[in-house]
């Protein structure tokens, strides 16, 4: 893993200097706070948590996921960079856990451009900054589940219009499944309902950003992310061996 850090600044490097980054960034930010506003009377009710805006994030990351994921190995499109990556001492490991990580940080420096709302929240009545903390927490964790799924389907197909489509499909059908659970609620046996719950991530990430911060809740999404990123590495390997 000594490369590492290598693939993590120049993928930083990448998002630093891609128009695409902070168009999606900007966008997210817009929608999060005016869609919150006026979904809900926040102001008016003076409300010591941001859950009117953190409950959007499962839908907006489908605007910034893709968008980020995209740009993961749009570098190594060329057939003549990969043979040179072939030839240095880099592993699939390294390509995938540092290029993973910068979008993550990325993802994480879009969630503190959110602040102002905390300060808001602070002025408008008795904040409860703990449980602001940890929805702060769960959707950046819901964002690095997310990110681990699109960097998966980036080694499944290289063109950015197919990669943009599969991810923002494989991330629609997640973030709907809390919807199909409810319509097969009286019509499906107790435990197929329960396991697809267990399997939610929109119900997962719902109960941690209500305040339940648990770790199993939270061990669900770092199991996740562990889960898409070891795919990603043996299929990096298996297409390049």
């Amino acid at each position: 893993m000594k490369l590492l850090p290598v693939i993590f600044k120049r993928q930083l490097a990448i998002y630093a200097f891609s128009p695409a980054t902070y168009f999606s960034v900007a966008l997210f930010l817009a929608l999060s706070a005016t869609v919150g506003v006026y979904l809900n009377p926040w102001v008016e009710q003076g409300s010591g948590d941001l859950l009117v805006f953190f409950q959007l994030h499962p839908w907006l990351y489908l605007l910034l996921i893709p968008a980020l994921t995209t740009q993961l190995w749009s570098d190594e499109a060329d057939p003549g960079f990969e043979e040179m990556m072939s030839a240095l001492p880099i592993t699939a490991a390294e390509r995938v856990i540092g290029k993973f990580m910068a979008a993550w940080v990325v993802a994480g420096m879009a969630l503190m451009l959110c602040f102002p709302l905390v300060v808001a929240a602070n002025y408008l009545g008795n904040a409860d900054n703990g449980l602001i903390a940890s929805q702060f927490a769960a959707s950046w964790l819901l964002a690095g589940s997310y990110l681990s799924v699109g960097c998966f389907v980036c080694t499944l197909a290289r063109q950015r219009v197919v990669t943009f489509i599969l991810t923002i499909g494989l991330l629609l059908a997640a973030s709907a499944l809390s919807s199909c659970i409810d319509a097969l609620e009286r019509q499906t046996p107790i435990w197929i309902i329960d396991s697809l719950s267990a399997l939610n991530p929109q119900s997962r990430f719902s109960t941690i950003d209500n305040g339940k911060f648990t770790l199993h809740d939270s061990l669900y999404f770092v199991s996740m992310m562990l889960t898409f990123l070891t795919a990603t590495t043996i299929t990096l390997n298996y297409k390049f061996r």
